[in-house]
């Protein structure tokens, strides 16, 4: 009977890539700023041999993603994304290891995604086979301008317009001629919003803290 030839665990060919992968030169430019640095593409027609040979493959999982949008100096939005993402080499025996990088990128289109994500996975091959790499930077060959983060709008969660709807109105009743809707148009002028939906987490707090305020402040009057 044919002797079946063994399978190389994970460990085995992560060693037998790392022999045969070798340095990945700096053959990309930075448009920009003139530095050299080692883009996606060399580090995919670097290993995709090695690994193909080695019988290795690496499946990416994104384990959390947030995004923002930011204003350039110019004026002009941009996407800035960031991707936490796991990716699993497997060995043609079954037996694997994990790999967490972070990427990050910028574009003004519809490419922020694309750029963390290729950025994280060339990283993590870096680092996983010990790739020779001399800077740790990696525009994607371009620097976006710097950008002022924008502030995210949180609404007001369903409990909070509950509990001001219900502050307001208790202490509406304490007061002479004074309606739900004056105590809210008080509301409205000092802290500047016109409706509900404008409300945020953080402002309904302030709300919540105002209307309590006045509310013992007129009882510890009428006492």
């Amino acid at each position: 009977m044919a002797e079946v030839a063994r399978k190389m665990n994970i460990y085995e060919a992560i060693s037998r890539c790392m022999e045969e992968i070798g340095a990945v030169g700096k053959d990309a430019e930075n448009e920009q700023q003139g530095f050299k640095y080692r883009g996606i593409d060399a580090v995919m027609n670097a290993i995709n041999p090695v690994l193909t040979k080695n019988h290795v493959f690496i499946v990416p999982k994104v384990l959390e993603q947030r995004r923002e949008e930011r204003t350039k100096k110019s004026g002009g939005a941009l996407i800035y994304s960031i991707c936490r993402i796991k990716y699993t080499f497997y060995a043609e025996d079954g037996s694997f290891i994990e790999a967490v990088t972070v990427g990050e990128g910028m574009d003004s289109g519809d490419k922020a995604t694309n750029k963390a994500m290729a950025i994280a996975f060339k990283y993590a091959c870096f680092q996983v086979f010990c790739i020779p790499t001399e800077e740790m930077k990696d525009p994607d060959g371009e620097i976006p301008e710097p950008v002022t983060p924008e502030s995210q709008f949180m609404p007001a969660t369903v409990e909070q317009l509950h509990k001001i709807s219900e502050f307001v109105d208790a202490y509406a009743e304490m007061c002479k001629d004074t309606t739900s809707s004056d105590v809210m148009g008080n509301l409205k002028k000092k802290y500047n919003f016109s409706k509900t939906s404008e409300i945020s987490v953080e402002l309904a707090d302030k709300l919540i803290e105002q209307v309590e305020f006045w509310y013992k402040k007129k009882k510890e009057a009428d006492a």
